[in-house]
């Protein structure tokens, strides 16, 4: 009875080592990147919005996991472009920042 109950425990725990591997493969970058990347992202939006530009309202932005932002989406001036761009620049965190930004005449 002994080496019945001894074989289910090994059985059951070669079971579980695929388990353990991909638990520690899942927590050891995209959740925390993930975060990261979002942190910056809300960062960059938030002090767009203290601006209080209208310029800046259709910008969209988008952080990868190294710290790239990019930035699409349309504005009205030249001034609001620039500003977008300053304001990712500054947001700490960013190591580049992609300019997508098309300036469209108001309509």
């Amino acid at each position: 009875m002994n080496n019945k109950l001894t074989a289910s425990f090994l059985v059951a725990s070669l079971m579980l080592i695929p388990m353990t591997g991909y638990t520690a493969d899942a927590a050891s970058g995209s959740a925390t990147e993930y975060v990261k990347d979002s942190v910056i992202t809300t960062k960059i939006k938030a002090e767009m919005a203290a601006e209080k530009m209208s310029s800046l309202i259709k910008i969209n932005v988008d952080t990868d996991k190294t710290g790239v932002v990019t930035l699409s989406g349309t504005t009205t001036t030249q001034m609001g472009m620039e500003k977008a761009v300053a304001i990712a620049k500054g947001v700490k965190g960013v190591t580049s920042v992609k300019n997508d930004i098309k300036v469209v005449a108001d309509k």
